[in-house]
């Protein structure tokens, strides 16, 4: 009761103020009538603040979103649904929901009164225009009484999370190289040719059975290696996202990084619907196998959250994804590189694996004058011809470009060479 006194409003305080003077004036005239409307001014407030405090702790609060996943630049629906549980009815409440300043303003939605266990539900809309996740909570409900005398506060604990993906492109559907990896009996029949000695070895691993090991292999090589298991063929991608912050440019949804970011999330949202295997490597140390049912959502969660790292490079790269090689298609989205770190992609080339990367001239997404332009040019030509000398296809991205429009560039077969061969000599051309 007496943090309802407390949240008397400022028509409530001066009822009572009133009725102190009406009962002075009483006291000092001698006149009931007016103490009787001392009486009457003074429990007004009383029995708004006594209203209210009864439903204070009478109502359930509970929120949805439509959809918990939603796109860059997309929007979602928040229901808040509020049951009153007493058998009083509430007054007018005042909802106003808690949003991060990404998602807009705070809503403020106005409940009309809830009669004894009656429940309704309001809705509003939010939009994020950044990936990431957002808190959405908690709800703060303003209950008053009717004549507006009383008001209290309630917060429900209760907080959702509104995920923020990037946003995904269609891609039309070509016969990429790299298609197949693995072995089966196709390897076998290899093996039983050739001999032992062109088994398919790997490195070895922390709990691979020792009775795996093939000595010939280790003692070529200097490191333990192993006998790979047989397998079925199938296909598999490895999608590498270069996030160093100092290889790319712009700010806010239209930086070279978000479209790096969400290259990414259509091109595994591409594989995974054409049956691939999928792994997802950054260059912040993120690792996600997204074989299993389900990946398509993990990797997109992984991409909601992933931030271009200070502390970033390639060679870190590069060893994050030598820790597991299974051959197959390697799709590198790179920011701009310099012709070392180029050379050092060559290591990933191993184990017969088909290395695609997009390589963003990121100085295009920003101005420059025209001799730091052609400055930049030139060194993003060179970085280009440098990765398409480490055996990789390069597909060059400047701003403006678009996913889908590139993407038959890395299709399998005559197309695909034609490109890696023209791009080497357009690069040669500019670099002369």
């Amino acid at each position: 009761m007496r943090e309802a006194l407390r949240g008397l409003t400022t028509r409530g305080r001066s009822f009572l103020a009133a009725a102190v003077a009406a009962a002075v004036s009483a006291l000092i005239l001698g006149e009931r009538d007016l103490l009787r409307v001392a009486v009457l001014l003074a429990a007004l407030p009383m029995l708004a603040a006594w209203y209210v405090g009864r439903s204070r702790y009478k109502l359930a609060c509970t929120r949805s979103l439509e959809p918990a996943r939603a796109p860059v630049g997309s929007s979602a629906r928040v229901i808040l649904r509020l049951q009153n549980l007493s058998r009083l009815p509430t007054g007018t409440m005042l909802l106003e929901d808690r949003l991060p300043y990404a998602l807009g303003s705070r809503p403020r939605v106005v409940l009309e009164r809830l009669g004894a266990h009656q429940a309704s539900s309001v809705a509003y809309t939010v939009r994020a225009d950044i990936r990431g996740r957002y808190p959405i909570g908690p709800l703060i409900v303003r209950l008053t009484d009717p004549f507006g005398l009383c008001e209290l506060t309630r917060s429900f604990p209760s907080v959702d999370r509104l995920t923020v993906i990037p946003q995904v492109v269609a891609l039309p559907r070509v016969r990429l190289a790299g298609e197949y990896a693995g072995t089966g009996e196709s390897r076998a029949r290899s093996v039983a040719v050739h001999g032992e000695d062109d088994a398919a070895t790997r490195e070895y691993r922390r709990g691979d059975d020792l009775r795996r090991v093939h000595w010939r292999s280790t003692a070529r090589t200097g490191e333990l290696m192993v006998r790979r298991e047989e397998q079925p063929w199938e296909s598999r991608a490895t999608i590498v996202l270069d996030t160093r912050v100092y290889a790319h440019r712009g700010e806010g949804p239209t930086a070279s990084f978000e479209w790096a970011v969400s290259a990414v999330a259509s091109i595994a949202v591409h594989l995974r619907e054409a049956g691939y295997k999928l792994r997802l490597v950054t260059g912040a140390g993120t690792d996600v196998d997204a074989s299993e049912a389900g990946g398509e959502s993990l990797i997109l969660d992984t991409l909601a959250d992933v931030k271009a790292e200070q502390n970033g490079d390639i060679s870190i790269l590069v060893e994050h994804v030598r820790r597991r090689s299974d051959g197959g298609l390697v799709i590198g989205l790179f920011g701009a590189l310099t012709t070392a770190e180029a050379g050092l992609l060559s290591q990933l080339r191993g184990n017969g694996a088909t290395c695609v990367g997009f390589a963003l001239d990121s100085s295009t997404w920003m101005p420059l004058a025209d001799g730091a332009r052609r400055e930049a040019d030139r060194e993003h030509a060179a970085a280009s011809l440098a990765l398409v000398r480490s055996g990789w296809r390069s597909v060059p991205v400047t701003h403006g470009d678009t996913l889908a429009a590139l993407w038959p560039t890395v299709a399998r077969g005559s197309q695909g060479f034609a490109y890696r061969a023209a791009m080497a000599e357009t690069v040669s051309g500019v670099v002369r």
